[in-house]
């Protein structure tokens, strides 16, 4: 059977996908990046490779996305290396064909995407701070006591909502403990910290943009039904929460891959290869490029980041 393969690389998770010629996904992992990529990956692999081991399968195509798509594409041998925002739009359309605005909000970034036509014609990303993020949540969370698997449910039973400043976490944080001290229950405040995430969300990535139906809620996040609720009631809209939702990043990179073929045959072994990376300052100008060097078996497989052609030439 001939697949395909998405890796969506992540500064907080790692998601992977195998899919058929008809987009059907036949495997899928999630799991956390843990702030070694590398390794994510090969964790993420060896999962994917369990779940079809029993199918004869040729990988016919790879993709990557996300923050460190260079680097893992050039471990993986991919045919495709594309940015987030067209991964999860192609991702999205081949699920909701009608989609016509897709918020997304990750561990530690968010987007929004408009299409019309199924044609993306603008975008948004989230600037520097992370405030309104999965890991902003997971913080609050921690510091409450509870699971951030459990804000969502939580969140549902609070009777009154109250205001949590969280366009900045630093602030979001001392009004939470205020919060606390003054007596709010701890379903307001969890139920507060949802609704700040959906206004925060719409106040600075979703600035200026026209909302249109239908709404595709996709990331990490999505899965926080607190958070899906609090953008139905800012927006006064239905909001689509796919189970896939997740994955829609690494599953938009594998069908892209369909249409570009691996120049080398994939094989799970890679799993037995040993990965390194190495930033090497090039001083043959003044911009001083870092270069990024990515060894396998310690054999140079590729490396990027000279800005002109007077930079260090490394021979593979």
């Amino acid at each position: 059977m001939n697949a395909y393969m998405g890796v969506d690389i992540g500064s907080i998770s790692t998601k992977g996908v195998i899919i058929d010629e008809e987009n059907h996904i036949l495997a899928s992992s999630y799991l956390w990046t843990k702030g070694n990529p590398i390794d994510a990956v090969k964790a993420l692999v060896s999962q994917l490779e369990k779940q079809v081991e029993k199918q004869e399968i040729t990988i016919l195509g790879i993709g990557t996305t996300g923050s460190a798509r260079k680097l893992i594409g050039a471990m993986l041998g991919a045919s495709v290396v594309k940015n987030e925002i067209t991964a999860h739009a192609v991702g999205t359309l081949s699920l909701h064909p009608d989609v016509k605005t897709i918020l997304e909000i990750g561990g530690q970034d968010s987007k929004i995407i408009l299409l019309e036509d199924g044609i993306v014609v603008d975008y948004a990303m989230n600037t520097l701070c992370a405030a309104g993020t999965g890991s902003f949540l997971s913080s609050q969370a921690e510091r409450l006591g509870v699971a951030v698997e459990d804000f969502g449910s939580i969140a549902l039973k609070a009777k009154k909502p109250t205001k949590i400043a969280a366009r900045c976490t630093v602030f979001a944080e001392s009004d939470l403990v205020h919060k606390m001290q003054i007596g709010y229950s701890k379903e307001d405040i969890i139920a507060g910290l949802c609704k700040s995430v959906a206004q925060n969300y719409l106040n600075n990535v979703g600035k200026g943009k026209k909302i249109k139906e239908p709404v595709i809620f996709q990331g990490g996040v999505s899965k926080n039904i607190g958070v899906k609720k609090a953008f139905e009631e800012e927006l006064g809209m239905d909001v689509i929460v796919d189970e896939n939702g997740h994955l829609m990043g690494a599953l938009g990179v594998a069908i892209l891959s369909k249409k570009k073929p691996l120049e080398k045959k994939f094989s799970f072994s890679i799993l037995d290869d040993h990965f390194e990376t190495k930033g090497i300052e090039c001083n043959k100008c003044p911009n001083h490029c870092e270069i990024i060097c990515v060894r396998k078996n310690k054999e140079l497989i590729d490396a990027w980041g000279n800005r002109c052609e007077n930079g260090i030439v490394f021979k593979k």
